[in-house]
């Protein structure tokens, strides 16, 4: 065995202590490379039968077009269920107001969308593919992280998790995230969907768009962005390293159109994937904060 069939085997074991240990799992879907590699983890610990959990994608309304399609395509072909809130449905109710001024976003509205959700279907445990390399916060998170009755994270209230042990319980109307691919890397991730031949959005590969330089990223240029004069856009050959909101994932500039590439330029990056997202740099403790919050 190498260094991935452990993590595969780790992935798989993880998926199937969630079916055996929660009533009613889901597995969170944003379109991106690490859901993609968890449905397909999902197929390995589960075929021939169906997956124990739906995914549940939750939509700003402001996605790529091109993940959304792949997303549609890719749950035809496994036939499996999938759930989607709507952000706009949110903000129709009045639950969340949404945001104003040249960089507004939806990204952070996608808390009470998730949170909704969740309650809507009592789904106890969450299956996500965040990894504890993309940033700091996360790293403070176990393999099954508590949150309370509220959707919200502690990272102080953490357990321990000797011996790959993993304590799903939980009391009334708490719920657990839970991170299959946690210590995988997104070299490691990549070296996986090269060797398993993981289809992907084809926008993590190289391409013509049009974009604008806004705070020192290249934005796609979209009617979601509110662009003024002084956005000038031009076409650039970029890729993006994370799927999210358009109005919070930035482009690289890139020549990367096969896998071989992609994996050649993160090993020579000094910047990580999540470098792109807008939404981190808000504050040092960005991504913290919205977690305590119950985003995913």
């Amino acid at each position: 065995m190498d260094y991935l069939d452990h993590l595969e085997a780790e992935a798989i074991y993880i998926l199937r202590e969630v079916a055996g240990q929660f009533d009613k799992p889901a597995l969170l879907f944003s379109g991106g490379k690490d859901s993609i590699t968890l449905v397909h983890l999902a197929e390995k610990a589960f075929r021939p039968g169906k997956f124990p959990f739906p995914l549940v994608h939750i939509d700003t309304g402001h996605n790529f077009p091109e993940t959304i399609a792949f997303r549609d395509e890719l749950v035809a072909r496994i036939g499996e269920k999938l759930i989607v809130g709507y952000v706009q449905d949110s903000i129709d109710a009045g639950k969340v107001v949404e945001q104003k001024g040249k960089n507004a976003s939806r990204n952070a509205l996608q808390t009470v969308t998730l949170l909704d959700t969740i309650a809507e279907h009592g789904f106890d445990a969450c299956i996500g593919g965040a990894r504890r390399d993309e940033e700091k916060a996360r790293a403070k998170e176990r393999i099954f992280s508590v949150r309370d009755e509220f959707g919200q994270w502690d990272p102080k209230r953490q357990r321990p998790e000797l011996w790959s042990l993993y304590n799903g319980r939980i009391h009334k109307n708490e719920n657990v995230r839970v991170f299959p691919i946690s210590n995988w890397t997104e070299l490691d991730v990549w070296n996986y969907i090269r060797r398993e031949n993981i289809e992907l959005p084809s926008i993590y590969f190289s391409h013509g768009r049009d974009v604008i330089t806004r705070n020192g990223q290249l934005m796609a240029a979209t009617a979601f962005l509110n662009m003024d004069h002084e956005d000038v856009i031009e076409y650039r050959n970029v890729r993006f390293r994370t799927v999210g909101d358009m109005t919070c994932t930035a482009a690289v500039l890139s020549e990367a159109y096969h896998i071989d590439d992609i994996i050649e330029e993160i090993r020579a990056s000094k910047i990580s994937e999540r470098g792109a997202r807008m939404d981190d740099k808000v504050s040092e403790a960005a991504m913290e904060e919205r977690k305590k919050g119950g985003y995913f």
